[in-house]
């Protein structure tokens, strides 16, 4: 059985009830829904939360929450990984088998159904790999980022290239933050997924946001209505 889980706590902070917000007239938790259901990948797709009020929505844009996750694993110190355990006992301790498992963010609104299916196509076709996901490149070199004191004063993290040319170095890139397949041992064994166990999958920069703080939703609902448009 292949299963899409939805991490989906209530205790959000900096953005209060963020994975139900409305984000261009719906819940922004429902654009990973329909991502997930219009993949075809997916034999179950599900959200696990601790609040009712997520678990209706849910609901109502066509996922399943099988259970309310407990509260040892909703608070601010759950990680992913416990959320995704969790899940994975859940189904094997009512006899069913997870195969293969993606867990999608629920604030991911420039998720798209082809990098879902593109990636599993990518994740099952290789051999030695416990992951895969969407990566996109930092916009600026990361060898000639700068770092402040509590002065304020700067210094280069890699000073050896202050002279070296922007289109000679190596490009740097970091995690697109939407989803992530996976092998379910790999996710209960913790196995990092930074590493060579991963498969990066690169999409355009203009698809990647972080939704952390109220400017930040700001920037994407403008971005995602100028590409809308």
């Amino acid at each position: 059985m292949k299963i899409a889980v939805i991490p989906a706590r209530g205790g959000s902070k900096r953005i209060p009830r963020k994975n139900i917000k409305e984000f261009a007239g719906k819940p922004i938790i429902a654009y990973s829904i329909e991502a997930a259901l219009e993949s075809g990948c997916f034999d179950k797709v599900i959200v696990s939360t601790d609040d009712l009020e997520i678990a209706d929505v849910a609901k109502k844009h066509g996922a399943e929450v099988p259970f309310l996750r407990p509260s040892d694993i909703s608070d601010d110190y759950a990680t992913t990984a416990d959320v995704l355990e969790h899940a994975i006992d859940w189904y094997e301790m009512n006899g069913e088998s997870i195969d293969t498992i993606c867990c999608i963010y629920a604030t991911a609104p420039f998720i798209s159904s082809e990098d879902i299916n593109a990636c599993h196509s990518i994740f099952t076709h290789q051999e030695n790999a416990d992951y895969c996901f969407p990566v996109c490149e930092f916009p600026f070199p990361i060898q000639r980022g700068v770092k402040l004191d509590s002065r304020k004063r700067v210094s280069m993290f890699q000073p050896e290239h202050f002279n070296t040319r922007s289109q000679d170095l190596e490009a740097g890139y970091h995690d697109a933050a939407q989803f992530y397949w996976g092998k379910p041992d790999a996710f209960k064994r913790r196995i990092p997924m930074f590493s060579d166990r991963a498969i990066a999958f690169p999409i355009q920069r203009k698809r990647v946001v972080d939704l952390d703080t109220p400017e930040d939703w700001d920037f994407a609902l403008t971005l995602f209505k100028a590409m809308n448009s």
